[in-house]
């Protein structure tokens, strides 16, 4: 049996017709503009909050320009605005060419580009306005998820069926992968997404508190594994091999690679949540599996590396191979970095610390991005039939990119180890020697500002992309439907045939390799390994998680939230303060030192839909704030001015809270569909019926404690305020559990 001398696909053989057809260009050339434009826009945001975390007078004291708000804006643009578009197009571009097929449907192929644009536009509406659910890289709202799952379930009908009706009957190692992304991202999506909802744009997670934690970052690792990564790694079999021309340099070892990686990756995501209030068992299950993921990580970034032997020459003239050589790099270091971050004794270090920061930007912006401007610079020369319009502007590019990219990582890598360690440091008198939290934010500032030149030095390099992206476009000619031909598919008695003379020629060595060819022979069986090696991971982690938490015993003083307070938590999610804050007290002698002497408990977050542990520490964390510190005068002038309470802070004004009247028309609606849910909320009919009465009650008492305050006592509307609400969530932080044993520190100064 022949192969293709660069992707090692197997060859057809010769038959008497051949098939006449055409590709789609069309819907590639319009995602990679897609990729182009919503690049732009995601990493113009990025500088944008880089400033605010530097200069938090660039907030501007505009709620739709917050940082809490923007924040998701950004990593949504960049992960399935930038990156979502780039999947497409190398799709799109490959796999018609991997199969000898055009794509199944035009019009699935239409409502996947015009579906996704309209899904990312909704996604920056709706998110500034403060719509989101706050869930990492899930923070879109319902209706926003259904639309997401329509448009990717097109696409994968799409996918499915062109593999279907392929002409070449070898599924070629980047399908595998691209058929694991349809599956994983469909799997995590509809199992991170079950919400009940109260509104158009509001809803409740049907999961509560720590079980809600493990799904969500069950979701939030693999959404980087499924969607950053399997992708990326199907793209990068195509597109290297074809650029270098050269095969892949190892088709056993990519078996390897693919089988192990899926199986793997789906496990490791609480590795998130080390030392943190999750049970034990599934910490240790996210450690052990996030270690074992470096052998299938590095065997996949070997095996593209060694596609290059013979072939590094072309590396120093040719800018996609620098692109696509700089991106592999990046994927090693970023999975090697995964793996020692989750070790327990380097994640009580860096967790909640810009290093994690750092981390996700190596990937993000070295692994996928790099890899997203090396195919783009080799497929639009090729749809626009010309050649590229300056090679000598994508080669200033990579460098620019490069560059960016690790000033960022290391500025990040510097920052987080420092606050990480002056976080845990204790003096020879066994006290925490930086008890104010503003000198830690003093320490982190300077960085901030390297990450905003780094940051601005990547933006021009994607400037220059588009530039020469466009140009490019404008001095070719483009086809939209490339007519090429192809034999038809060879019966399946034919193909055994092949796979017989091969193994009766090899004497049985490559049998594996031969019996995994047989597999691929049918797409149904591909598809339903890959699934159950997908799904076991889940189904072992959160299943036993969800009975635990069904089963434990609750705290008898924990208690749900009161209307007013139910309130005040939904606006403190609407203006994003978990991007900075956690609710996470973690079993580390620092931390209850810190906070009060008592780590957090599983049972404390029992009524919490969403989870607010958050997972990055611009300020102090909050799980008892209302013990540490119930005034309320306190907390009004904090969110109205946060300069005038601590030395040193970042944290952005908030005075809308103070003008805007809060909104209790549904809050009753809210209690009815946190009553209702599986996990429920005990919520009485009275409670519900009496729900904006009680709530009014409450904030007439937060507002006459206010006015006991000289400069509030004349303010005669002040309990119709949204910060009365937010004072009340805040006041009742920590308060379930009673009093910290220890003398308390301050923690003032974010």
């Amino acid at each position: 049996m022949t192969s293709d001398a660069v992707t090692g696909e197997p060859a057809t053989p010769a038959a008497a017709t051949l098939d006449t057809f055409a590709y789609d260009n069309r819907s590639v050339r319009d995602f990679i503009i897609a990729t182009v434009v919503w690049g732009l826009v995601g990493m113009l945001v990025g500088v944008l909050i880089a400033l605010q975390l530097a200069w938090p007078a660039a907030n501007f004291d505009l709620p739709w320009l917050s940082y809490g708000r923007i924040r998701p804006l950004h990593t949504n643009a960049v992960v399935f605005a930038f990156a979502g578009n780039a999947i497409f197009a190398g799709f799109y571009y490959s796999l018609q060419r991997l199969l000898k097929a055009r794509m199944y449907s035009d019009v699935l192929s239409r409502i996947n580009f015009w579906g996704w644009q309209l899904i990312i536009l909704a996604a920056a509406i709706t998110l500034p306005l403060g719509k989101t659910t706050s869930k990492e890289y899930a923070e879109l709202e319902w209706p926003i998820k259904i639309a997401i799952a329509v448009v990717w379930v097109a696409f994968g009908i799409n996918m499915i069926g062109t593999i279907l009706k392929r002409r070449e009957r070898h599924l070629y190692v980047a399908i595998w992968f691209y058929i694991a992304t349809f599956l994983g991202i469909t799997m995590l999506h509809v199992i991170n997404g079950l919400a009940v909802p109260v509104s158009f744009l509001k809803s409740y997670p049907v999961y509560a508190g720590v079980q809600d934690a493990l799904v969500e970052w069950w979701y939030g690792h693999n959404a980087v594994a499924f969607f950053l990564t399997t992708p990326f790694l199907g793209m990068m079999y195509y597109f290297l091999p074809k650029a270098a021309e050269r095969p892949i340099y190892s088709y056993r070892l990519s078996i390897v690679h693919f089988w192990s990686l899926i199986f793997l990756y789906i496990w490791a995501g609480p590795h998130h949540l080390l030392n943190t209030a999750l049970p034990e068992w599934a910490q240790t299950l996210g450690v052990v599996f996030s270690v074992m993921l470096i052998a299938p990580s590095w065997g996949g970034m070997i095996n593209g590396l060694l596609t290059l032997r013979g072939a590094w020459d072309k590396v120093r003239t040719s800018a996609v191979l620098k692109f696509l050589v700089g991106a592999v790099t990046f994927y090693g270091m970023a999975t090697f970095e995964g793996c020692l971050l989750a070790l327990r004794d380097v994640n009580a270090l860096s967790h909640d610390t810009d290093w994690t920061i750092g981390h996700v930007h190596s990937g993000a912006l070295g692994w996928v991005g790099l890899l997203t401007f090396g195919i783009i610079y080799w497929m639009i020369p090729r749809l626009c039939r010309t050649t590229l319009w300056s090679e000598a502007m994508a080669n200033l590019h990579f460098w620019i990119a490069t560059i960016g990219i690790c000033i960022y990582a290391v500025a990040m890598w510097i920052a987080g180890i420092t606050e990480g360690s002056m976080q845990l440091a204790f003096d020879s008198n066994s006290h925490l020697v930086y008890r104010d939290w503003s000198e830690i934010v003093r320490a982190t500032i300077p960085f901030f500002w390297v990450r905003l030149g780094a940051g601005l030095i990547y933006l021009a390099g994607m400037v220059l992309c588009a530039i020469n992206v466009f140009q490019t476009i404008c001095h070719g000619k483009p086809v939209q439907d490339e007519t090429v031909q192809a034999p038809p598919l060879i019966r399946d008695t034919e193909y055994v045939a092949q796979i017989d003379a091969a193994l009766s020629k090899s004497g049985w060595r490559d049998f594996s390799t031969s019996m995994h060819s047989l597999v691929e022979r049918w797409p149904a069986v591909m598809i339903l390994f890959a699934a159950g090696a997908l799904a076991i991971g889940g189904l072992c982690e959160i299943v036993p998680n969800m009975i635990q938490g069904a089963l434990s015993p609750k705290i008898a003083s924990v208690t749900p939230y009161t209307p007013l307070e139910l309130t005040g938590r939904d606006i403190y999610i609407r203006e994003g303060c978990s991007n900075c804050h956690t609710q996470m007290i973690r079993t580390l002698r620092a931390e209850t030192e810190r906070y009060g002497g008592q780590y957090t408990r599983p049972g404390e977050g029992i009524y919490d839909r969403p989870f607010l542990w958050g997972s990055k520490r611009t300020g102090p964390d909050l799980g008892r704030e209302g013990v540490l510190r119930p005034s309320a005068a306190w907390h009004y002038y904090h969110l109205q001015r946060p300069s005038s309470m601590s030395t040193v802070t970042v944290m952005p004004n908030y005075p809308w809270l103070i003008s805007d009247d809060m909104d209790l028309s549904d809050i009753g609606t809210k209690l009815a569909v946190l009553a209702g849910m599986p996990m429920f909320t005990p919520y009485k009919a009275a409670d519900i019926e009496q729900a904006e009465s009680n709530a009014r009650a409450q904030a007439l008492v937060v507002a006459n404690e206010l006015r006991k305050e000289p400069r509030l006592k004349d303010d005669k509307d002040l309990e119709k305020k949204e910060i009365v609400a937010v004072i009340a969530y805040l006041q009742r932080l920590g308060t379930d559990l009673g009093k910290p044993s220890p003398a308390t520190v301050s923690t003032a100064g974010h």
